[in-house]
């Protein structure tokens, strides 16, 4: 069954992804970044939290790329989107795999206030630059944690140098996305998503960037967050 959709939804995103879904788990497709930075994404969380035992969301799911990485962790995960062809993928896959994900199709916001406070970790990856309102979100995925668990967030910061290598490289030059994937003006800069974690309660702990090698064609962690980056963040013990 469908949950009833809040308005911090953009269709035209939705129908961006749909049209791309059966190609999630096709790892030399539109979606062979994500396959690539998904090792460095699941260490960075374990860096900070353990995952099994754990009760785990990954918001904005998609085809469940991480949300799988994160069941193999041992942790019990749900996975939601509201991209309903990506979630029918994401259920498929688990045939394949084995590997155990409740996926539901439900906004953050309503799962927050159905939820609240049930999950020790909160995945929110590549998803705010896609939505009208990021803040809603994060506030979501603060509402959604326990005290005291960890909320993960990654997203593109707001720069020339990010426009030059997330729009123009990747999606124009090189071809490792599609054009059209991103839009600079809902680009984040780390200080704006800190200042949003920071409102919704949450304690920002660590941010981190990813480098792209053009010579390998490898993802690393770095120091530099002024393209991709990473956000761990805790939420306060009452």
């Amino acid at each position: 069954m469908t949950d009833t959709r809040t308005p911090n939804v953009d269709d035209a995103e939705i129908a961006k992804f749909s049209e791309l879904a059966h190609k999630w788990w096709d790892k030399e497709s539109e979606f062979k970044p994500l396959h690539q930075i998904n090792p460095l994404r699941l260490g960075y969380i374990q860096e900070f939290s353990p995952l099994s035992g754990h009760q785990v969301i990954d918001v904005g799911c998609g085809g469940g790329i991480l949300s799988e990485a994160l069941s193999e962790q041992g942790a019990t995960v749900t996975g939601i989107d509201l991209a309903e062809k990506s979630l029918k993928v994401a259920k498929l896959h688990l045939l394949e795999s084995g590997n155990q994900v409740e996926y539901r199709c439900i906004a953050a916001e309503d799962m927050a206030t159905q939820h609240p406070a049930q999950f020790d970790v909160v995945t929110c990856m590549e998803l705010l630059e896609h939505v009208p309102s990021p803040d809603s979100v994060v506030q979501a995925c603060a509402q959604l944690a326990k005290p005291g668990g960890w909320v993960f967030f990654s997203t593109i910061s707001r720069n020339p140098k990010a426009y030059l290598q997330a729009i123009l490289g990747a999606e124009y030059l090189l071809g490792l996305l599609p054009r059209g994937t991103h839009e600079y003006a809902r680009f984040l800069k780390p200080s704006e998503l800190s200042r949003m974690a920071r409102h919704a309660g949450l304690e920002v702990v660590d941010v981190r960037g990813m480098g792209y090698n053009l010579l390998d064609q490898t993802y690393h962690l770095s120091n530099q967050t002024d393209v991709n980056y990473m956000m761990a963040c805790r939420k306060a013990n009452p």
